[in-house]
This record gives C-alpha cells, sequence and structure tokens, in this order.
C-alpha cells in the first residue's frame, strides 16, 4: 500500500529570494510550515526584512535573514557561503525576486529598462543556479523553482519589456530542466497571475474589477496559494516532474 504523501520539507535548507514581502514572503512562510529552514533574502529595507524575519519566527519556522542583490555576482555568492556556514548546504532555490514593473507602450521604455528585466529574470536565475549547481549535483538532489508569470504565455500589453524578460526565464528554465534531470536535480516554474499584495495597493478598482471579470474560478488567488504550488516542486514527490508549469491564476491559461 502506498503512503498518503506528506510533501515534507523537513531537513532541506530553502533560499527564497526576495522573501520579505507579498508572494516571496509567502512562498518563504509555506517552505517553513512544511519543514524547511528557511534562508530569508532581501536587498535593501533591512527594518522590513526583520519584521518578515519575526513573522516566520512566530510561527516556529527556522529562518534567517541574508542580505544580497540576486543580479551581483559576488553578492549571491557571499550569501551563499553565509547560509552555508550558518543553516547547510541549500538544497531549494526559489527564484521570486522582482524589480517594479509599469506597464508602458514600446516608445515609453529605453534599453536600462529592458536591461533591468532580463537581470532580474536571465541573469538572476543563472547565477544563482550557477552557484548552487556543485552542491545539488554532489549531493544528487536539488530543486530549482522559477517564479514566472502568466503574462509570458498570454501577451499581456502593454507589458513588453516584463513579457520578454519572463519569457527567457522560460525558456531557460525548460532547458536546464534537461541539463539538470541526470543529477537529480528539477527545475520548475510557477506562474501566478494577478494576486493582489502589498504593491498593489495603490492600483485602481476599475482594474481589479476588469481582471477579476476574467477569472473562471471567479475570485482573487492568495498569496499562500503560489506558496504551496512551489512546496510540491520542492517536495520529494514531485521527484518526477521537471520542466512543468503550474498556473496559479484561476484558470485564465490552460495547457
Amino acid at each position: 500500500m502506498t503512503s498518503r504523501p506528506s510533501f515534507s520539507l523537513a531537513g532541506r535548507v530553502a533560499l527564497v529570494t526576495g522573501s520579505t514581502t507579498g508572494l516571496g514572503k509567502a512562498t518563504a512562510l509555506c517552505l517553513g510550515r512544511a519543514g524547511a529552514t528557511v534562508a530569508v533574502n532581501y536587498a535593501h529595507d533591512r527594518g522590513r526584512a526583520e519584521r518578515a524575519l519575526a513573522e516566520l519566527h512566530g510561527e516556529g519556522i527556522a529562518a534567517e535573514l541574508f542580505r544580497a542583490s540576486v543580479v551581483d555576482e559576488r553578492e549571491i555568492d557571499s550569501m551563499f557561503t553565509a547560509i552555508e556556514r550558518s543553516l547547510g548546504p541549500v538544497d531549494i532555490v526559489v527564484v521570486n525576486a522582482t524589480p517594479a514593473q509599469p506597464q508602458k507602450p514600446i516608445e515609453g521604455y529605453d534599453w536600462d529598462f529592458h536591461q533591468e528585466m532580463l537581470d532580474y529574470f536571465v541573469k538572476s536565475p543563472y547565477l544563482l543556479a550557477r552557484r548552487a549547481l556543485p552542491g545539488m549535483k554532489a549531493r544528487r538532489h536539488g530543486r530549482l523553482v522559477n517564479i514566472t508569470s502568466e503574462v509570458f504565455h498570454l501577451g499581456v500589453a502593454p507589458f513588453s519589456a516584463y513579457v520578454a524578460a519572463k519569457g527567457g526565464q522560460v525558456g531557460w528554465s525548460r532547458s536546464m530542466c534537461h541539463e539538470l534531470a541526470p543529477f537529480g536535480i528539477t527545475v520548475n516554474m510557477v506562474a501566478p497571475g494577478w494576486i493582489p499584495v502589498e504593491r498593489h495597493e495603490n492600483d485602481s478598482q476599475a482594474d481589479k474589477d476588469a481582471y477579476l471579470a476574467t477569472v473562471p474560478v471567479g475570485r482573487w488567488g492568495t498569496p499562500d496559494e503560489v506558496g504551496w504550488a512551489a512546496v510540491y516542486f520542492a517536495s520529494d514527490e514531485a521527484a518526477f516532474v521537471t520542466g512543468q508549469t503550474i498556473a496559479v491564476n484561476g484558470g485564465r491559461t490552460c495547457w
């Protein structure tokens, strides 16, 4: 008789980038609730990071703060070294950190903005994976989870810089899943729809109503629903699942 899945992450160390607010914090909390020790990453706001850490500790989750820009190779290396010394080898990397995401017509963007999108969604996953992979390959186990977006599948406009960079992240993930599968390392994607978090506080009610009208499930998603999708991909139960995308958007995309 097959035992009931537990999706336990006990004994695993998980790094979640940009995990002091929004979907990143929710994902860190869900991984911790599943038993992982969590490396909470932030780049600038120490006060907000400490409040997020207190929230994890309040739930009895083992977690520590680690500051690093996830687009800077030296800072990433220093962060991993600090995590390894304090918590142990990193088993799970959730790539979540994101810059501002303004919607503009193509004439409204300049190349510096395009480059920032590429830095966060193509360069950052590459740098994080490259630093994590030697240990993962040696242990024959690892989980890379990229937080992508429904926008790539829907071709949302006017949003070309963000959509293009997310497309690069998706393509990279699909290639890496083949490259890393022989080492017991999976690469998967969680593609949220619009799930209101702190950065959406000033969005117009008209925009919110228009989006919600397109969600087949008929309600807003919650940050935890993104986090639990990441937990599944991080678990041993998902060891035979790689190169896949879970769309957490109430049925707006189906493939």
